[in-house]
């Protein structure tokens, strides 16, 4: 029992014999400060941090609301996609819009992955397509049984009832007063065509020029007889400088051609084909043809609607189209021929503008016919090497087995391609030179083909303006309709 109260006695003893701890106190009080400070910093942390987290959320949810309007917006000329169809994402929203006609319309891109990928698109109810990705350079696809036998029959017949006209006329006239119009002189137009610069045109240069603008494929054996015939190449070198470029007048091949004459198989086209409308009251197949378009490339169905009607072309034994391209480059003094009234332009430089081309393979061909592609996916695109030595890429009556591509024609298949590249903002870009393409001589049989061509302005106010004049001239045909029918119906009461 005492044990205990010794053991207290012995601790105070120790207690009172050491000396008191003097930094006690202040430690106390020095914890209480930091305390209150910790709790005060983390307070202020605490305000700082839920203001910035309503900002943020604030500002997430004026970009969600915002960019909800526009897609509401921009999706009103759209279809449904597809989940498994590869299609690009809308433009950048942070992308400024041009004035006058905001940004509200896009147009997607579908990915091609890479050369053989299939990709499974939904285009008709109760089945599914198959679509391959033939190139990258150019976008280019491949669809089988795009269309049924019926319906390759159906179009066919109603282009031989509409009837066909020649493709392309033998020699076209105009080029003096074209040339007048834009007040070339003559070094300027050497200096064009001179592509690489050395001060003498060479033969290639020559040819790329005068097939474009005269229509007749000429060749190198062709060009000599010309050079002889109008003794402008006084060395004989087969070059020509500018003192002797000066001897020709801008429309000496064109009289030189028809004085000797031309055949068909001279044309750079040697076809024929009629134009099928598509729009309301048409042929139903006709209709229902455009719809799938509209589905397969995911346009707004109104650059659909607004584009070229179907062109079914014909090639006879002997038929070719040499390579070209569907669409030329646009610069700002070039117009696009579906636009121009709207945009008010007087520009003589036109291209067609088309975005996209759709081709369909109406029949087999017994040989021969196929749609060549000879740069596709190339590493790189160089005019002035498509005419090498005796090798020309452009010909497709001789070197169509020289291309990088050939898609043989079978019946109800389709293909497509991008003619332009995109902008990066989801517009059309510049124009990719790898859509290169024509088709091979028909050496057997006859083939048969129609196309689709989607028509967009490169440049969005025009293709804007122009859809928006389009809608007011239906809206005042449909007043003066309305207006019509309001009248007769009064006349017959009053009778």
């Amino acid at each position: 029992m005492m044990e205990p109260q010794d053991n207290i006695e012995e601790d105070d003893a120790a207690a009172s014999a050491s000396p008191p701890p003097r930094s006690l106190p202040r430690q106390r009080v020095s914890l209480q400060k930091s305390s209150v400070c910790s709790r005060s910093y983390f307070m202020v942390v605490m305000v700082f941090f839920h203001v910035y987290i309503i900002n943020v959320i604030a500002l997430l949810l004026y970009v969600h609301y915002n960019n909800g309007s526009n897609a509401i917006t921009a999706n009103r000329d759209f279809t449904s996609r597809d989940n498994n169809h590869k299609v690009t994402g809308p433009p950048d929203p942070q992308t400024p819009a041009d004035s006058g006609f905001p940004r509200n319309m896009y147009l997607p891109r579908i990915e091609g992955i890479r050369v053989g990928h299939v990709q499974k698109v939904s285009l008709v109810p109760g089945k599914v397509h198959e679509m391959k990705t033939l190139s990258l350079k150019p976008l280019l696809f491949e669809i089988p049984e795009f269309l049924s036998e019926e319906e390759c029959g159906v179009v066919v017949r109603l282009a031989q009832l509409k009837g066909l006209m020649e493709s392309q006329v033998m020699v076209p006239e105009g080029q003096e007063e074209l040339n007048q119009q834009l007040n070339l002189s003559p070094e300027e137009i050497f200096n064009f065509l001179d592509l690489n610069q050395d001060g003498q045109l060479q033969p290639h240069e020559i040819l790329t020029h005068s097939r474009v603008r005269d229509g007749i494929w000429l060749t190198s054996e062709n060009l000599k007889e010309i050079y002889d015939g109008l003794k402008v190449d006084q060395d004989g070198n087969g070059l020509l400088n500018l003192e002797e470029f000066k001897r020709l007048k801008s429309d000496a091949f064109q009289r030189f051609l028809l004085q000797r004459g031309v055949e068909r198989s001279q044309l750079v086209r040697n076809s024929r084909h009629t134009w099928l409308y598509q729009g309301q009251g048409a042929h139903q197949v006709l209709q229902d043809l455009r719809k799938r378009v509209t589905s397969l490339t995911r346009l707004p169905s109104s650059l659909v609607e607004l584009s070229e009607p179907l062109q079914v072309v014909r090639y006879e034994q002997g038929g070719h189209y040499h390579a070209h391209h569907d669409s030329g480059p646009v610069y700002p003094e070039t117009a696009c021929t579906h636009t121009r009234l709207a945009a008010n332009t007087t520009s003589p430089f036109q291209t067609s503008c088309r975005y996209i081309t759709v081709l369909f393979y109406l029949n087999n061909v017994e040989e021969g016919g196929e749609t060549t592609f000879p740069v596709a996916d190339n590493r790189t695109y160089e005019e002035a090497s498509l005419i090498q030595n005796d090798v020309d890429l452009l010909d497709t009556r001789k070197h169509c087995d020289k291309g990088n591509l050939r898609v043989k024609p079978i019946k109800g298949t389709a293909v497509f391609w991008y003619n332009y590249l995109s902008d990066g903002r989801g517009w059309v870009g510049e124009q990719d030179e790898y859509s290169l393409h024509g088709g091979c001589v028909v050496t057997r049989g006859t083939k048969w083909v129609a196309n689709n061509w989607i028509n967009v302005d490169p440049d969005y106010q025009r293709q804007a303006r122009y859809q928006q004049f389009v809608s007011q001239q239906q809206e005042q045909e449909e007043l003066i309709s309305e207006l019509n029918s309001d009248q007769h119906i009064e006349r017959h009461q009053d009778l």
